[in-house]
């Protein structure tokens, strides 16, 4: 069975992130790294390939990224964790594009991948809920539309079953756990998924995992090598657009509310109407 997990570099949550002028997220001044909610669309990944082991034939787990050189970080950890091969979309066209012209993108490469570096193509691609700096979480289901596959979103349990056709009749189940109700949905690959950070902690690089990964082939293409037009991507082409920002004030004292002639009460609901909290 043939993987592709997609995978984003971003700037760490702890560091001191700002803006740029024209609203795009400062990448080169912060130190990055693999998004932690990629980090659990790795693990499912390896999880699958280690289920159906040779049931589904050779596996292949691609890990495929966009963005600027330090990007590559990202894919250094998943093959750390254990994928065969990276990829990387590199191409300053990128920079400032929305989830519509990264989808775009994405698809491209996978379609890409499957082509070029695996035999008998792609048969599933997994993803990341959401990413840890946009948070948008449409990605995985655009993705999708744009490969013309199913998708299996927000899984929080996954579960795979080889089919008697091979590779491409794999059958995958998942748990998607809503606020009211908890749903079963399934499918057969080809198809996308998305996994939640409840799916199941994700490993830690071992040292041999770490040496080996240093062996592991990564790929570096740009717009051109997917014949993607670079009008069509990058901040100028982006549907939405940040309009402005404002850094976060510094913390300052709270306000302590006592008790002393039974008025404690009225004073606290006051103050939560006041920021709107009730």
């Amino acid at each position: 069975m043939n993987i592709v997990v997609c995978v984003k570099h971003v700037p760490d949550a702890t560091a001191d992130r700002r803006f740029e002028d024209d609203g795009t997220v400062d990448r080169l001044g912060v130190d990055g790294l693999l998004s932690e909610l990629d980090e659990y669309a790795v693990e499912q990944a390896l999880q699958v390939k280690e289920k159906l082991g040779d049931a589904a034939g050779d596996s292949t787990l691609t890990v495929l990224t966009v963005g600027p050189e330090q990007a590559g970080d990202a894919i250094r950890k998943a093959l750390q964790m254990g994928a065969d091969r990276g990829v990387h979309v590199l191409d300053d066209a990128v920079a400032g594009s929305d989830a519509v012209a990264t989808s775009l993108v994405l698809a491209e490469a996978v379609r890409k991948v499957g082509a070029e570096l695996l035999e008998g193509g792609w048969d599933l691609v997994v993803c990341g809920m959401a990413s840890t700096d946009g948070s948008m979480g449409v990605l995985p289901a655009m993705l999708a539309e744009r490969l013309e596959v199913p998708a299996l979103t927000l899984a929080s349990e996954v579960e795979v079953s080889p089919g008697e056709g091979g590779a491409g009749d794999v059958g995958v189940r998942i748990r998607r756990d809503g606020d009211t109700a908890t749903e079963t949905v399934e499918g057969t690959a080809p198809l996308v998924l998305s996994v939640t950070d409840q799916s199941g902690e994700a490993r830690y690089p071992s040292f041999k995992g770490i040496m080996a990964a240093k062996k592991k082939p990564v790929q570096t293409w740009s717009l051109a090598d997917l014949g993607v037009d670079a009008e069509a991507v990058g901040l100028s082409a982006a549907w939405t657009v940040v309009e402005a920002t404002e850094a976060r004030p510094p913390r300052t004292q709270g306000q302590v509310v006592k008790d002393e002639d039974g008025s404690g009460a009225t004073a606290l609901v006051e103050f939560l109407v006041s920021k709107k909290f009730v």
